[in-house]
C-alpha cells in the first residue's frame, strides 16, 4: 500500500518504491536493483544530480541527459555537507511533490530521494570527504568554508552508487564544475562522462545558497 501526504499527494520520503511513470526510493540498494535491471537490458545510464527545488533549468539538464541515455536517474538530496555553520540548510526551499510530478512529466526514469542517514550512515562528522585543493579555494571556497569539499564529496558518492554513462551538471557556477569534475579525472573514475551547459535558467535567486 503507498504512503502518502497529509493532503493525499505522494510521499517520496517512503522507504519503498512508488510507481508513476518513474521509479522513486529513498534506498540506494532499490536503485542499485534497477539500475542493473536496466543493464542488463544493454540501456545507458545517465545521472542529473539536483538539490530539489526544480526548475525549467533542471529540467533541461534531464533533457540533455536523454539524447545520450536511455535510463535517467535523478538525485534530490539537500546535502547537509555543503552548507556552513552561517548558512541555513533547513530554510532551504523543498518541493518534493512538485519534483516528482516534474520530473515523471520530464521521462525521468527513477527518482533518487534518500534521507541523510542513508546518504551518510555514520554521521557527517564520521564520514570520508573528498577535498579538492587547488580549484576550490579562493572566490566561494574562502567566503563558503567546507562548501566544496561537501559538493566534491557526494558528487564523488552519487557517481558511486549509479555509475552512469553519463552526468549531467548546469555550468552555473564554473568554479563548482572544475570542483565536481577534479575527483572524476583525479580518482580515475572510468564510467562516467561529465557533460554540463550553460544558459540562465539554471540561476536560482541570490538568497539561495546552494
Amino acid at each position: 500500500m503507498s504512503a502518502g501526504l497529509p493532503n493525499g499527494e505522494p510521499d517520496v520520503s517512503a522507504t519503498h518504491i512508488i510507481r508513476l511513470a518513474m521509479i522513486t526510493t529513498d534506498s540506494i540498494q532499490t536503485l542499485r536493483v534497477a539500475l542493473q535491471k536496466a543493464r542488463d537490458q544493454k540501456k545507458r545510464i545517465g545521472l542529473v544530480p539536483t538539490m530539489g527545488n526544480l526548475h525549467e533549468g533542471h529540467i533541461s539538464l534531464l533533457e540533455m541527459a536523454r539524447r545520450e541515455s536511455d535510463f535517467i536517474v535523478t538525485s534530490l538530496f539537500v546535502n547537509p555537507m555543503q552548507f556552513g555553520p552561517q548558512e541555513d540548510l533547513k530554510s532551504y526551499p523543498r518541493t518534493p511533490s512538485a519534483d516528482q510530478k516534474a520530473l515523471s512529466r520530464a521521462g525521468c526514469s527513477v527518482l533518487f530521494a534518500p534521507s541523510v542517514k542513508e546518504m551518510y550512515p555514520n554521521g557527517l562528522s564520521n564520514h570520508c570527504s573528498v577535498v579538492v585543493p587547488g580549484v576550490s579555494r579562493g572566490l566561494c571556497g574562502e567566503s563558503r568554508p567546507g562548501h566544496f569539499e561537501g559538493v566534491a564529496t557526494v558528487v564523488t558518492k552519487l557517481l558511486n552508487i549509479v555509475q552512469p554513462d553519463i552526468a549531467v551538471f548546469g555550468q552555473k557556477d564554473y568554479q563548482q564544475l572544475a570542483v565536481i569534475r577534479a575527483p572524476h579525472q583525479g580518482l580515475e573514475f572510468r564510467y562516467a562522462h561529465i557533460r554540463s551547459t550553460h544558459h540562465s535558467r539554471t540561476r536560482r535567486p541570490s538568497t539561495v545558497l546552494a
